[in-house]
């Protein structure tokens, strides 16, 4: 049970530290998809992919450095390469919705745009997670675990073993 509970705990703090970069990154992308919006004239699923862009570059940023900062860094080509292979399906879905909502269904008030462009992010992070967690951002490889779980027990058990008893016999 007490394994179970720390694998809880550690789901736990990886999804808000997940929360966290992706609320920023929400910031960033919401942000910045207003900005291009506000000061050009460009169509509102290209603002929105300009501004999904740059919060891919911002959440890759948080991802590596603070919320997987502890997983393998090895193969970084690897890791940028599925990152941003995981992350243009993120898009797809992300403004795949919006463009149904804008072009399909004729949503396309500012409110609109930003309830729809939200809900797309949403829709593609419970994507992003599973996949930046399971193929890009990878635990440390198993025998690494194993040596480190090896050498703790070591440590554990010399420190538990009695000291040698010596039998000196008064004469």
């Amino acid at each position: 049970m007490a394994h179970g509970s720390s694998g809880l705990k550690r789901l736990i703090r990886e999804l808000a530290k997940f929360g966290a970069v992706g609320g920023a990154g929400l910031l960033v992308n919401l942000g910045v998809f207003n900005a291009v919006r506000h000061v050009t004239d460009l169509q509102v699923v290209r603002a929105s992919v300009i501004a999904t862009v740059v919060a891919i570059a911002f959440n890759y940023v948080g991802f590596r450095y603070f919320t997987y900062r502890d997983r393998e860094k090895n193969g970084r080509t690897r890791e940028l390469t599925l990152f941003l292979l995981f992350s243009v399906v993120g898009l797809v879905i992300e403004n795949g919705l919006l463009y149904a909502a804008t072009y399909w269904f004729g949503w396309d008030s500012p409110l609109q745009s930003n309830v729809f462009k939200f809900l797309g992010i949403g829709i593609a992070t419970l994507f992003r997670f599973w996949s930046y967690r399971t193929w890009v951002f990878r635990t440390l490889p198993a025998k690494e675990a194993v040596a480190d779980a090896e050498s703790f027990l070591t440590v554990a058990e010399q420190s538990r073993r009695p000291e040698p008893r010596t039998t000196e016999r008064v004469s």
